[in-house]
């Protein structure tokens, strides 16, 4: 399996996905870190998290997969949410608990 098919299976076969520098006991970034911060604030159940650090083709794979260029990245129920500044303001104004509520992932 390569890269981007990797990328695919994981996003649909699981309801939330982060990729992330690290894991979610260790992140490995500050942006990372945040992003896992605000998951765990909202409550989001089943995880899965991804560490871009242990294999350069998804690093690179995920960032062409989103057309998006920067990591971290996170994934609800297959579609494209955002980075670590996107999940901030969604978390803000409400509308990331709109968004997992709503995909029944919290």
């Amino acid at each position: 399996m390569d890269a981007k098919e990797f990328i695919q299976k994981t996003v649909t076969d699981n309801p939330v996905v982060l990729f992330m520098k690290g894991t979610a006991q260790f992140p490995q970034c500050g942006f990372s870190g945040r992003a896992i911060q605000i998951l765990k604030q909202s409550g989001v159940k089943n995880l899965v998290t991804v560490n871009v650090l242990d294999d350069e083709d998804v690093r690179q794979g995920v960032k062409e997969y989103a057309n998006w260029p920067t990591i971290p990245q996170l994934y609800v129920k297959g579609e494209f949410v955002g980075g670590s500044d996107i999940l901030a303001e969604m978390h803000q104004s409400g509308e990331l608990t709109d968004l997992l509520k709503k995909a029944e992932v919290v």
